[in-house]
């Protein structure tokens, strides 16, 4: 498993900030699998972090595990097949979407990088 999947499921919620114009917006996350080598995350494609996305794809997420912050950022691609939309549930069921419902979409990182800091250790990047 990539780093930033097994970060982002290790920390059950994280906070990706996206662009809304000129606006920074952040928002809690708290699923996430790895598909064909690559960290998925999801959302519901009524909401304004979809548009957001489309618009301009490179977020910034943050969030804490056992004492450590960690930031990843990146640029997320949205992946319209049902194929990975269906993975994504059988990896990390959502119990309030299904793959062909019209409104729960996937997106993949195309590019990752990140950190993990503490006050006490160096830092790790990945």
């Amino acid at each position: 498993m990539n780093k930033a999947t097994e970060i982002l499921q290790q920390a059950k919620t994280f906070y990706i900030a996206t662009m809304d114009g000129d606006q920074p917006r952040v928002r809690p996350f708290g699923a996430a699998v790895e598909f064909d080598g690559k960290t998925y995350i999801c959302m519901n494609n009524t909401k304004k972090v979809f548009q957001q996305l489309l618009k301009n794809p490179k977020v910034e997420i943050s969030g804490m595990v056992s004492g450590k912050w960690f930031r990843i950022t990146g640029t997320l691609v949205r992946d319209d097949r049902n194929e990975a939309r269906a993975e994504f549930l059988k990896l990390r069921p959502v119990q309030m979407y299904e793959a062909d419902d019209g409104i729960f979409e996937v997106f993949y990182f195309s590019e990752v990088s990140g950190t993990i800091e503490s006050f006490n250790e160096p830092k790790e990047t990945f």
